[in-house]
């Protein structure tokens, strides 16, 4: 065991349990998707990259659920969600649509300990490569990673469609830089000027925008099911060890 993998003494994770979300404010996200953000009087805090289970109850009873990744890593109170509209979906047009400030919204979580980031735990680089939708726990690692002042190098390939389809675009644009080198790949439409070529990300693409192996980066990806397999499967045959890969796929409706 090197140096680097030591982590210091680890807080209590808070249990999962029921919470009664109060919308503060519901926006356009992508032409897709919403940011809904929630005041959670009861909310223990959550670290980055968790996720909680968001239940609807309809009025003749008749309830569905379905998991989200929180966007935030709030020491408690506020949760962040951001939803991509699944058009044949039972909660996500709902959420997307329907939801105004004011409504509540049932809450199970905080969920998940393996894909998560903590400031401090470990000085390895971090490489986090997402797929659409799928940067919405990925950029709330990025956000803890910029609010606490770690120094941890962190970088973020991201595959979107168009800039459009850019979740965070504007906390992203503010993060990037000497503590978050974003890459960008556009597969359907790119900005004007864009030297790179519009299309799906390949082997070697991911090969030159993130961390090489022999720098034994933690690698934390999310996406579609194809996505995250594919991109498993390229950083493997790339050096990088299975144990290091984190992988986390979107689903749900």
């Amino acid at each position: 065991m090197s140096a680097q993998d030591v982590a210091p003494l680890r807080r209590s994770r808070p249990r999962a349990a029921w919470h009664t979300g109060t919308v503060v404010e519901t926006r356009r996200e992508t032409p897709s998707a919403a940011r809904i953000v929630l005041d959670v009087p009861t909310w223990p805090g959550s670290d980055a990259g968790s996720h909680l289970d968001v239940r609807l109850t309809a009025p003749d009873g008749y309830q569905a659920s379905r998991s989200y990744s929180v966007a935030s890593a709030s020491p408690g109170g506020q949760v962040v969600l951001a939803v991509d509209e699944l058009p044949d979906g039972e909660v996500s047009p709902f959420l997307v649509h329907d939801l105004r400030p004011g409504d509540q919204v049932e809450l199970h979580g905080p969920l998940g300990a393996f894909f998560v980031w903590r400031p401090g735990e470990s000085t390895r680089p971090v490489q986090l490569v997402a797929g659409g939708s799928g940067v919405v726990p990925l950029y709330a690692m990025a956000a803890a990673h910029g609010a606490a002042g770690d120094a941890t190098p962190f970088r973020l390939l991201y595959s979107a469609r168009t800039p459009d389809d850019v979740f965070f675009a504007d906390e992203l644009a503010a993060l990037a830089g000497p503590g978050l080198a974003l890459d960008l790949v556009y597969t359907r439409a790119a900005p004007a000027g864009w030297a790179d070529p519009v299309g799906r990300l390949t082997r070697e693409a991911l090969a030159a925008r993130t961390v090489p192996a022999e720098q034994r980066p933690r690698v934390y990806v999310c996406g579609s099911t194809g996505f995250v397999e594919t991109v498993a499967v390229w950083l493997q045959e790339l050096g990088h060890a299975a144990a290091d890969i984190h992988t986390e796929r979107f689903g749900g409706l």
